[in-house]
């Protein structure tokens, strides 16, 4: 079951934003990932050359492996029942909501969804650098959005002066909490931060696609990771469950994603756990160990602004120290409890509280 979830990620943001240009960045950079995109909304709806116009359930392909279609949110689950069937092939979809949608309200429906192939992607959530302070005062729920996100956007970076965007990203910081903050012109942002991306069969790792010789441009190319760090980390030994609980628990400010397997040794040998977290929300995904595969604990942390050797230092802290070092029976419940149960999901759980 857990090998054929698929994220959802939610693009949300006012209008003018730029959720609509940085969805087409994201489609336009695909190479070989299929998205399935929802827009969640009621009006036309410019995808490219593609125009959604209006019409609830509709549903199109984009050419490219992806699929696009117009939703009412009360036929959200319906619609992720749609584009989660194995046969498409989905890798991620994601949800661009309506400029005066409540993203909480989406949040909700999809940590509630009884639909088990898939799992939430987080929230990103756009902001006009240019714009901030007058969308602010005609908008006053700006902050208790940007409080629920997981990863804010300040888009139109390149509008503001240097001095004015230092304060745009301070106040957004602020009011964003824990939430990975980052800078963007244009919507262009590397996909990788809301998702892994295929390559297709053929192609060259890190070779330039059709789509970035016509999308993107010289300085893109030059700094593609110079928004985000990227921080693998990879242990032969065993590792606690509650120090390991505490590591994630205590997960810094700028860490938006965190994927991999995890060893817990003694505490469960039969099994490795793979680990999904986005912002705030974790899930843990126990499956037998692959037969004659060496027992490693491998995570990728994705984030902005993170301490590398920070972190590194504290995953250490999580391996067990020699034979006296054993967990004992109760120190894999603090693991159980991130994973998905049969009385699940508990939306509440998940959520901020209101500000």
């Amino acid at each position: 079951m857990s090998a054929q979830q698929v994220p959802v990620v939610v693009l949300a943001g006012f209008l003018g934003a730029g959720k609509t240009t940085l969805l087409n960045h994201l489609l336009r950079s695909a190479r070989g990932t299929r998205i399935g995109v929802m827009v969640n909304d009621f009006g036309d709806i410019g995808i490219d050359a593609m125009t959604v116009a209006g019409q609830v359930g509709s549903t199109v392909s984009l050419g490219n492996g992806c699929l696009c279609c117009a939703v009412d949110a009360s036929e959200l689950d319906e619609y992720l029942e749609v584009l989660t069937r194995p046969e498409l092939r989905l890798d991620v979809i994601v949800i661009e909501a309506s400029g005066l949608a409540e993203p909480q309200e989406l949040i909700r429906m999809l940590l509630a969804s009884e639909n088990r192939r898939v799992v939430y992607g987080g929230l990103v959530e756009v902001v006009d650098a240019a714009e901030f302070a007058a969308t602010r005062e005609r908008h006053p729920e700006t902050d208790r959005h940007l409080a629920l996100a997981d990863l804010v956007v300040v888009n139109k970076a390149d509008r503001v002066p240097a001095d004015g965007l230092r304060a745009v990203r301070e106040t957004v910081a602020g009011l964003a909490g824990r939430a990975a903050v980052i800078e963007a012109a244009h919507g262009r942002i590397d996909p990788e931060l809301l998702f892994d991306r295929v390559v297709p069969e053929g192609e060259i790792t890190g070779q330039m696609s059709i789509e970035d010789v016509l999308y993107g441009d010289e300085d893109e190319h030059a700094h593609p990771h110079a928004a985000y760090d990227t921080v693998s980390l990879t242990t032969a030994v065993p590792l606690h469950p509650r120090r390991l609980m505490a590591f994630l628990d205590a997960r810094p400010q700028g860490l938006y994603r965190l994927k991999g397997f995890v060893d817990l040794g003694p505490a469960d040998p039969a099994h490795r756990y793979r680990v999904h977290a986005v912002g705030r929300f974790l899930r843990f995904y126990p499956e037998p160990w692959p037969a004659g595969e060496e027992r490693l604990s491998q995570l990728v942390l994705i984030g902005s602004g993170v301490d590398a050797a920070a972190l590194r230092k504290e995953l250490a802290g999580c391996e067990l120290d020699g034979p006296d070092d054993t967990p004992d029976e109760h120190a894999l419940w603090g693991v159980l409890r991130y994973v998905p149960q049969d009385d699940e999901p508990r939306a509440e759980d998940e959520l901020p509280p209101e500000r």
